[in-house]
């Protein structure tokens, strides 16, 4: 589906995907060398190194899906669902701060959540298999096409 975005809309969509981007591809060297902090952090969560190693491979397609511009929306809801989950293990198991940190990575994912979020709102009509649904609903009430029911088959209509 086209679709097109208003030109303060395209800036901050790109502002957006270019941080989380950037954040998620610089993380990337930590988890891929084990570093003790990501050791640290996934050994917390009793899945290192294999939970680890996963994070940073789907944190990486995030971030080149993020890159894309055709798939920018599907990057972008991916990793704003990465760092939902890691947002939550800060807040129920590591804490905020982890191995004193000063919360960095905390504010790090809270930063990419945001902008993955913003990114894919902006760009929702571009989302695979919801996109479409998404387009219509969120068009305003004078804009909405109604479609006919389709049709029932062995019965006629009145």
């Amino acid at each position: 589906m086209k679709h097109s975005l208003t030109r303060a809309a395209a800036l901050v969509s790109w502002t957006c995907q270019v941080v989380a981007a950037v954040i998620l591809l610089q993380t990337l060297f930590f988890k891929f060398t084990g570093a003790e902090e990501s050791r640290f952090i996934f050994a917390t969560l009793d899945v290192e190194p294999w939970g680890r190693i996963a994070s940073g491979i789907v944190e990486l397609v995030a971030a080149v899906l993020l890159l894309g511009p055709r798939t920018a929306a599907t990057g972008a809801a991916l990793a704003a669902g990465v760092m939902t989950g890691a947002i939550f293990s800060h807040l129920f198991v590591l804490g905020i701060e982890v191995q004193g940190d000063g919360g960095l990575l905390f504010t790090l994912a809270l930063v990419v959540l945001g902008c993955g979020a913003t990114v894919a709102w902006l760009r929702r009509v571009e989302l695979p298999i919801v996109g479409c649904k998404l387009a219509h609903s969120s068009a305003p009430m004078g804009e909405r096409t109604v479609t006919a029911s389709p049709p029932v088959y062995g019965k006629t209509r009145n």
